[in-house]
């Protein structure tokens, strides 16, 4: 069983992943935060970095992927590749952050790459206001997203809900989370938990 989140930047994702991870006692799979060796310099300097930070998420996912496959076992997935390549550096081309030869050799190799990917069992969608997302974004206080802007937050937003309305790799459950602290409010997770569940057993 493979079950992903998606999320926008502040959502949550990597929260519920550790709740879940250690409700089902299932293997939890992390997006590479703290060993990205871009992501410092991606905030500081967008339009130079796009490209390398963006390249470096697609081979980490891709390879984790691999890992979920190959492994047998059930897994939490933190993000997921169609994330990049539908949302994050679609947002960074037309926000001129990356140039039209690096989106386009950036498809090319997500073309290359997608046939061989296995689309999760279950896409868990976590839906986030803007401020939501900044007041999460504050809380956890890293460094590195101190100077993310509000309109950034907004167009990806936007991204992702053209993103979900069309998806079609499998089963989808989509979580307001404005409302919820499942971090902090057992009934909040349980409430999630009993969502899962339901779709979990339509599964087998």
């Amino acid at each position: 069983m493979h079950i992903a989140i998606a999320g926008n930047i502040g959502s949550g994702k990597t929260t519920l992943t550790g709740l879940l991870s250690k409700h089902y006692r299932w293997e939890a799979h992390y997006e590479e935060v703290e060993q990205n060796p871009y992501l410092d310099d991606f905030y500081n300097e967008m339009q130079r970095w796009s490209f390398n930070l963006q390249i470096f998420f697609l081979q980490s996912r891709f390879r984790q992927i691999n890992e979920i496959r190959e492994s047998g076992r059930n897994y939490i997935q933190d993000r997921t590749i169609y994330e990049d390549a539908h949302i994050f550096a679609p947002n960074l081309h037309a926000m001129g952050l990356m140039p039209a030869r690096d989106f386009d050799n950036y498809r090319a190799l997500f073309g290359l790459m997608e046939p061989h990917v296995a689309s999760p069992d279950l896409l868990i969608y976590l839906r986030a206001s803007v401020p939501t997302l900044v007041r999460q974004i504050q809380k956890r206080g890293r460094s590195y997203e101190t100077g993310i802007r509000i309109d950034y937050l907004q167009r990806l937003n936007e991204r992702y809900e053209a993103w979900i309305s069309t998806y079609q790799r499998g089963k989808l459950l989509v979580i307001e989370v404005d409302d919820l602290q499942f971090e902090d409010r057992p009934e909040d997770l349980g409430s999630i938990i009993e969502r899962i569940d339901a779709e979990i057993n339509g599964l087998f």
